[in-house]
């Protein structure tokens, strides 16, 4: 599937062509750290799947909860998260979910890092909402 995205100003651009059941919610205690929400949605790819189209985005290393290092790209204007990266190996890139334009087309096929989820997230359906939102 082909998909395009952007950070939040739009200084950062790009396509990527993905395969839809890649895409996964992560509960790890970085991910919950860097949305400063319970969970991040990625899609896992290789590097080569992904075409930068505008400015670049920043990166910077930090060690994650597994002990690997991974590289979070971001864009330097607005601070939107749009990837992260590892040692170059084979689906070693992730997009972040709420960069890509198509998001709606794209279901979460699986979920890691399970035991630092949030103890209420599996309760979330049960809570009211409003008419419209």
């Amino acid at each position: 599937m082909e998909i395009d995205g952007q950070c939040h100003c739009g200084r950062v651009t790009y396509r990527a062509d993905i395969d839809p059941e890649k895409v996964s919610i992560c509960h790890c205690t970085d991910c919950q750290n860097l949305t400063g929400s319970p969970y991040r949605v990625t899609v896992i790819c290789s590097a080569e799947q992904v075409r930068m189209t505008g400015a670049p985005a920043k990166v910077y290393p930090k060690k994650g909860d597994n002990g690997r290092t991974r590289f979070q790209h971001f864009c330097e204007v607005c601070g939107s998260p749009l990837f992260t990266s590892g040692d170059g190996g084979p689906d070693d890139w992730g997009i972040r979910w709420g960069s890509i334009r198509q998001r709606n087309r794209l279901k979460p096929a699986r979920q890691i890092w399970c035991r630092s989820a949030a103890p209420w997230i599996h309760d979330l359906e049960a809570l009211p909402g409003r008419p419209g939102d």
